[in-house]
């Protein structure tokens, strides 16, 4: 598939906002003079003057001029107190602007967990899905807000594995904006790493196609060769892909996994005609041998501790056999990244992702969410 795809993220991007700087001694004006202003700000205090003594009060379900809600400016900055006023004063909490977000998307576009808190339990649609089909989940992961995505579908169960208009769940977009700690997190949930999208791209395939080690490293150890076989709608498989463009140190990794080690072709009972059964066969052949022979040439006492120590010797052997052999179907079976993690700290199991929260404290004119295409 050519690099050339057009993805479409969303994205904030600076507005003319009259954001000049002013000349040194020079009054700087006062940001805050509607309640969309107020609820970017967080002043409460205005806001609720705006609302209650200047007779402004319809302003909370209506849009500004560019069709954004004063909700949506409070979710972005984090303000849950101010977000909470809004839907107490008559802000409809499921609006949505031109491009059909809703506060919970803003919310997403700078991991905004306390105010996600809000919105949700006030009856916010987790599923909300804009122009494009994203979701909160897939805006999350666009902005790499890993955090906000373990919270939302950790405490509220959204559907990681939603897909957008193209086909593109949330794995999809990590491998393409190349997030570790995101797809570290993804694949400790069991995320479908073989999914494909309209273009025939699996997360693998977008690694590939932005370069990314790290990634494509993440992806392969942590997957089956299935993924290292499907190929795009132009018919590349990530391998290819990876040659096409150069990409030499991509082109190592994906080619040393499709190879068959000696320990896929003789342990792992999947590759090749030799399995498990002969060897354990074989094994089970020697020990009768062996048992027969302590009967017929020893003594009667001596025929007795022979037997008992040797099949007790066998039972412990076989058992452990039976260890490797399970260990080596689980570690080649879809899935085995997923562990019990019962009543441990869910830190402690995602590899050291950063699950602290960020918020944005940008000024007013760095805030006007909007789409582009690449």
């Amino acid at each position: 598939m050519s690099s050339s795809s057009r993805v479409v993220e969303i994205e904030v991007v600076v507005a003319d906002g009259g954001a000049r700087k002013a000349a040194e001694g020079e009054k700087q004006p006062d940001p805050v003079v509607n309640v969309y202003s107020a609820a970017a700000y967080g002043d409460l205090e205005r806001l609720r003057r705006f609302v209650e003594l200047d007779g402004g009060g319809a302003s909370l379900a209506v849009p500004d001029g560019n069709g954004y809600h004063a909700l949506q400016w409070a979710a972005l900055n984090n303000y849950p107190h101010v977000a909470l006023y809004i839907i107490e004063h008559g802000g409809d909490v499921n609006a949505e602007d031109n491009s059909q977000q809703t506060a919970l998307h803003w919310a997403a576009v700078r991991g905004a967990t306390a105010t996600a808190d809000v919105l949700l339990e006030n009856g916010a649609r987790l599923e909300a899905a804009d122009v494009n089909g994203y979701r909160a989940v897939h805006v999350a992961v666009q902005y790499g807000q890993t955090t906000f995505l373990h919270h939302i579908v950790s405490k509220y169960g959204a559907d990681f594995e939603a897909l957008d208009n193209d086909g593109r769940s949330s794995l999809h977009w990590a491998a393409y904006k190349g997030n570790a700690d995101t797809i570290r997190l993804l694949l400790f949930m069991d995320a479908n790493q073989v999914r494909q999208d309209k273009n025939g791209c699996t997360p693998l395939h977008w690694a590939v196609i932005r370069g990314s080690l790290e990634v494509c490293t993440l992806l392969v150890h942590a997957g089956t060769k299935q993924e290292l076989t499907l190929r795009d709608r132009g018919g590349f498989t990530p391998l290819q892909l990876a040659a096409d463009k150069g990409q030499r140190h991509l082109s190592n990794i994906l080619s040393n996994a499709t190879k068959v080690s000696f320990g896929d072709k003789y342990c792992s009972g999947r590759l090749g005609k030799v399995g498990y059964a002969p060897i354990l066969f074989s094994y089970l052949v020697i020990l009768m041998i062996l048992f027969l022979k302590s009967i017929v040439f020893a003594s009667d006492f001596s025929r007795i501790t022979a037997a008992v120590g040797l099949w007790s010797w066998a039972a412990i052997s076989l058992a452990l056999a039976s260890q490797v052999v399970f260990y080596r179907v689980s570690r080649n079976t879809p899935g085995y990244i997923k562990t019990n993690t019962e009543g441990l700290d869910p830190k402690e199991l995602l590899m050291g992702i950063d699950l602290s929260s960020s918020t944005f404290t940008g000024s007013w004119s760095q805030l006007c969410p909007t789409c582009k295409v690449l």
